[in-house]
């Protein structure tokens, strides 16, 4: 990929300060939205009986909290909420901090059951040649591959492919978009 060199002009730096402050006034309220707030909403298993269901709604049906019921699945690290998805800065491979929870979660699901495989898939947004996206989307995949075998996971249980640009999560040429496509994804085999 190609940069090409602007000059740092103080409109960029004032538009940047006036981003920053709009960001930081949006995150302080001091205003308690719910006497609940900070408290996990009740989960029941959808394969529970209906009584004990029905038990457990009537108990929470004087708060103000909903009940959520979460469905039985196939795939372990969803049933875990574990994300599936690692975001990545522009024109990088590197796995931010951020991340790192799920990709030891990940580790921890790979190493408890050694016949479970994954695929990690390496994306990139629609930026740059069609090479240089492949490149950088398999560097992608091969980051996420290398911490979770550095966490103790077998190397044949987790294969890195790159897909570029050529599966984009989303449609569209904004930052938004092409930071929702910049992703490496863990789908189990």
């Amino acid at each position: 990929m190609q940069h090409q060199s602007t000059r740092f002009t103080p409109r960029f730096a004032l538009m940047g300060a006036i981003a920053a402050a709009a960001l930081l006034s949006a995150c302080g309220s001091s205003v308690k939205l719910d006497e609940n707030a900070g408290k996990p909403a009740p989960i029941s298993d959808a394969s529970t009986k209906s009584s004990q269901a029905d038990a457990n709604a009537n108990a929470n049906a004087s708060s103000n909290v909903n009940q959520v019921v979460l469905t039985p699945k196939n795939d372990d690290a969803l049933a875990g909420g574990l994300p599936r998805v690692i975001y990545f800065d522009f024109d990088s491979f590197v796995v931010k901090e951020e991340f790192s929870g799920a990709i030891d979660g990940h580790a921890k699901r790979l190493t408890a059951n050694k016949g479970k495989k994954v695929i990690v898939e390496g994306h990139t947004d629609e930026r740059g040649g069609r090479e240089y996206n492949l490149a950088l989307g398999q560097k992608r995949a091969e980051a996420v591959q290398k911490s979770l075998t550095l966490l103790g996971v077998s190397a044949d249980q987790v294969e890195a492919v790159s897909f570029g640009e050529e599966r984009p999560a989303v449609t569209g040429a904004s930052e938004e978009a092409w930071a929702k496509n910049r992703r490496a994804e863990i789908k189990d085999r």
